[in-house]
Formats: C-alpha cells, structure tokens, sequence
C-alpha cells in the first residue's frame, strides 16, 4: 500500500534522472519500467549527451504520444555521465529522486515500496534496496540481496555494494548542493556515497527487490573494468580516514588490502549469515516490453 505524505495528504512526487548516450537498445524499457509502475505522481527525466544511435528520435517519437506525457527530455552535448546528471538532478521537482541508467529498468511495485519507506523512517536520507543482475536480453541471472548499511564496508570493500540503479535520495540531498564529481567517470556513485556518509546523511537499506542491473557489452561495468577499479582506489586513498596518516604508497597499499579483507569478511559474514548465498537466481517473471511503433 502506497502511504499518503503526512504534511500535506498528497503523494509524494518521485522524480527519476536518465543519463543516456548511444543506448537505443536498452531506453526504451527503462522508460516503459517507470510508466508501468502503480503509482501516478511520478516524473522521468532523460538527459541524453547527443547521442546518434536512434535513442533521439525514439525520444521524439514518445513525447508525441499522450501516456508518455511524464517524461521529458533533453539532448546536448555533455562531459559524460556525471555532467548529465547533475543537469538532472538540478531540474528534478521531486521530494523523492532516483537515478536510472538508461540501460536497467526498475520492477513491479518500486516505487510504492519506497514511498513506504521514506514515509515510514522520515530521518533517513538514503534508501537502498536490492537487485537483479540480468543478461543483455533482460533475463534474469542473479538476485543480489544486500547489508544493512555499513559505513566501513562502504569505505573498504572492493566494489560498491549500495546499488545506485535501487537507491533513492530525499530531495533534501541535493537541495544541500551534493552534486556528483564531473571528472568522475566511472566510481562518481562511490564518491558521493562517501561524501554524504562522512557528512552525516542517514542511509537505510530495505529488502525488497527493485530494480534490474544490466551486463551488456557497452556498459562500464563490462567495458572498462580497470578504469573503474582505479578510480574507486583513488576515491577511497583521498577520503578514508585511516590512510591519510600514511605517506609510503607501498605501505597504504598494504593496508588498504588488509582493510579490504576485513570489508569483505563483514560483508559475506552478514550476507552468509541471512541465508543470502541460497535461492540467489533470478526468481521474479520475466517482463516484456512492447515497443513502440
């Protein structure tokens, strides 16, 4: 059940940000996984970088259709994702924002579950939940069951567990002016989640299961694995607290390692410990996404 907001017994607006470049294969659900959602007080914003693979004229073609009349749209150039972003967080009217690729696609019941959640914990900031890793074809591969949040796990460990395509941010955020790093490319998520934990923004995690991560070949994750890899080391050598002291690269490294190994522990200890190991494949239908004419 959808919670009515207490102040005003309105629902509260859910403003979604799309950064787009070259993804005409994949958009199109991402936008249909917005609108199918049960739940009316809703915008999408898709800032696309100028791409030039037919991702434009599908945009033109769906702003001229009635149903699509929450999504709006713009195309110029950019300096990457971070920029485009930024550009739509700056736009968003929501009291609840979320951030999109235009890639993966959110399930069934996101935003009802999230609206509950927010109304229900009204001093969290952050709310996070879990995923599906689906294939190119949007099959289903993995359901990624996440930890409570952990600010040393979120520091330490070797990859980002706080999934930004289930995370939603209050607006409040970014009215604070916490705006993503634009020389950022590939672990901007990472920085500003550090950022915003070290200033005392609550997150919260929630178990249900929200949204679908895609693995396609163009993706970051898969295209540029060791780009990503540096620039979240680099993030975390310039924010953590227990490497500043350290001066020698070869001993930082060292314990960098060695917090990671701890980060690691916690993190499949608590995961281990909620049976997520079990029953871990895709088990939530398959959706289809007609397309549009």
């Amino acid at each position: 059940m959808i919670v009515p907001n207490g102040s005003s017994g309105m629902m509260p607006l859910i403003s979604i940000v799309t950064p787009s470049f070259n993804q005409a294969a994949f958009i199109y659900e991402a936008i249909q996984s917005i609108k199918i959602q049960d739940y009316a007080m809703y915008e999408h914003l898709i800032i696309d970088g100028m791409s030039t693979d037919g991702t434009v004229e599908l945009l033109q073609t769906l702003s001229s259709i009635a149903e699509f009349n929450k999504m709006s749209w713009m195309s110029e150039k950019d300096n990457g994702q971070s920029e485009a972003l930024n550009k739509g967080f700056r736009r968003a009217k929501g009291d609840i924002i979320g951030w999109l690729n235009s890639d993966d696609r959110y399930l069934p019941g996101c935003f009802a579950h999230i609206v509950e959640a927010f109304e229900q914990n009204p001093d969290v900031d952050i709310i996070y939940g879990d995923y599906r890793i689906v294939d190119e074809h949007g099959r289903a591969v993995q359901t990624r069951r996440e930890i409570e949040f952990s600010k040393f796990i979120l520091f330490y460990h070797h990859v980002l567990y706080i999934p930004t395509t289930a995370t939603f941010f209050r607006s409040r955020v970014f009215k604070e002016e916490n705006w993503l790093e634009e020389h950022l490319q590939y672990a901007m998520d990472l920085e500003l989640f550090i950022r915003l934990a070290i200033k005392g923004y609550r997150f919260m995690h929630i178990s249900k299961v929200l949204a679908d991560f895609r693995l396609q070949p163009n993706s970051k994750t898969c295209s540029s694995p060791d780009k990503q890899r540096m620039e979240h080391k680099e993030i975390v050598y310039a924010a953590a607290p227990a490497l500043h002291p350290i001066d020698s690269p070869r001993i930082r490294s060292l314990i960098l390692l060695l917090l990671r190994s701890i980060a690691f522990i916690r993190r499949s200890a608590e995961k281990l410990l909620r049976g997520y190991y079990w029953n871990h494949k895709g088990s939530l239908p398959h959706i289809s996404f007609e397309r549009v004419r």
